[in-house]
């Protein structure tokens, strides 16, 4: 069903998509991200038809790819963070008609007289991590000041000009060189550092081609030409009108309808992901689990006499997002025996018994139900009895065998409403070591369902007198 938050999925994704897309674009790594939504789509396109060869393969290399494509994309991901947290309005500071209109009518002058030019107008995204070496100037700007920089005696006339604040900033700075076929091998220098600067950030690049005498801008990974100071100057201040303000603008002609076409693609891209996503997750499946039987306290009165399983096998049904967020160690059968009675009873195991996931049903269970019998619990008093394990050695006899205390009191469950006729004995006494008359103290041993009054078991002292050949008793 398709509600806002449906809509509000999906324009995030087609976001996301479109902003990786460009980025990437600018960045020149579009045909690696081409062939990784190739691979995501027949990834999805197996799992909605339950390829498991296919699906086992990508589950299987999925974490080594991904720990690859960081590796890969290292600096492309980089640079969509900070492009991220680069969305502020940047301060121009003294940008103006006059400046832009200086820089181009200097770099035309220099472009006459074929003398190569580079000038560098900063955007949002700080761009000194990428130069390196030049000098601080900090100087107004004017148009011989520019022509001097560039003479081909000047020191600094191979670097580039960095233009901020409405000031020359430094000069003679080197930018990085681009590592895309982007350029032809027939340009120079100059315009392989312009394109890697606009590769890494948004700056404005102005380049004068000495060679050539002709003036070009880069901008976002691209070469614009530009024949006239008045266009330049006009690129200039709607760079700068660009980093001044949060507006974000389509480009004109071509350009504007490549970006909607690209925008419509990353639409209809995340729609299809969405869909697949939906389908695939929402089918139903089914499981079977093993998962230990609880069983709650009963009445202080009653007890759980005879043996009770401690685990059920579950044949659960549901969809598959639904039964791969569940594991063994969530789920538990719970007996409820608060409000049982004395006798045997029947437990039906149904889904009032396991706590399930919303959208999780139990088809069958193994087994499907637990008897279980209760016991009265009853206060009497059950004699103990001696222990006696092996034989006295040859020519004794035994004479006498007494136990002191000789009976306990017990809580112990009755049986068909009477008492239980519950023994309880010592620990072994073995006979074989007794050669004379002894006295031993025993501790006593009961079933579990037996339990002393007294909460302790109290020691046993037991006497045994024999006749025969015996050994005169020590003091």
């Amino acid at each position: 069903m398709l509600d806002w938050r449906t809509a509000a999925d999906i324009l995030l994704i087609a976001a996301v998509l479109f902003f990786l897309y460009r980025t990437f674009l600018r960045l020149g790594t579009w045909k690696i991200v081409a062939g990784i939504f190739v691979a995501t789509g027949i990834y999805l396109l197996a799992s909605l038809l339950d390829l498991k060869g296919i699906e086992w393969i990508f589950g299987n290399l999925s974490h080594v790819a991904i720990i690859a494509l960081i590796v890969i994309f290292q600096p492309e991901l980089r640079k969509i963070f900070e492009r991220t947290v680069s969305v502020r309005r940047s301060e121009s500071g003294g940008a103006d008609s006059d400046l832009a209109r200086v820089v181009a009518n200097a770099v035309f002058t220099l472009a006459n007289q074929h003398r190569g030019a580079i000038v560098v107008f900063p955007g949002k995204e700080p761009i000194h991590e990428w130069l390196s070496g030049g000098h601080k100037l900090d100087a107004r700007p004017s148009i011989p000041l520019i022509l001097s920089i560039f003479d081909p005696h000047s020191p600094g006339h191979d670097g580039a000009l960095i233009v901020e604040r409405g000031k020359f900033a430094r000069y003679g700075v080197r930018l990085p060189v681009s590592q895309t076929a982007r350029l032809s091998e027939d340009y120079g220098t100059r315009h392989h550092a312009a394109m890697g600067l606009a590769e890494k950030s948004d700056a404005l690049t102005v380049v004068v081609s000495e060679e050539r005498g002709r003036v070009s801008v880069f901008r976002d990974g691209k070469k614009y030409p530009v024949d006239d100071p008045l266009k330049l100057r006009d690129r200039i201040l709607a760079h700068w009108k660009e980093i001044g303000s949060f507006a974000v603008e389509l480009p004109e002609g071509k350009a504007r309808l490549a970006v909607a076409s690209q925008a419509v693609a990353s639409l209809g891209l995340a729609m299809v992901f969405w869909s697949t996503l939906v389908i695939t997750q929402s089918e139903m499946l089914e499981k079977v689990m093993t998962v230990p039987v609880e069983y709650t306290a009963s009445h202080s009165q009653l007890v759980l006499v005879g043996d009770k399983p401690s685990e059920a096998r579950l044949h659960l049904a549901g969809a598959k997002s639904d039964l791969d967020a569940i594991t063994p160690a969530q789920l538990r059968v719970k007996i409820d025996l608060s409000k049982a009675v004395a006798g045997q009873q029947t437990f039906f195991i149904t889904g009032e018994t396991v706590r399930l996931p919303r959208g999780v049903n139990i088809l069958d269970a193994s087994p499907s139900s637990i008897s279980l019998t209760l016991a009265e619990i009853v206060e009497h008093e059950i004699p103990i009895k001696a222990q006696l394990v092996g034989r006295l050695p040859e020519g004794l006899k035994l004479d006498l065998v007494s136990i002191q205390p000789d009976r306990v009191r017990v809580l112990s469950p009755a049986k068909d409403g009477k008492e239980a006729q519950s023994v309880i004995t010592t620990t072994p006494i073995y006979l074989e070591g007794i050669s004379e008359n002894a006295t031993i103290f025993c501790k006593i041993i009961a079933p579990p369902s037996v339990n002393p009054v007294d909460k302790r078991w109290p020691d046993v002292e037991v006497t045994i007198r024999v006749t025969g050949n015996q050994k005169i008793p020590r003091k």
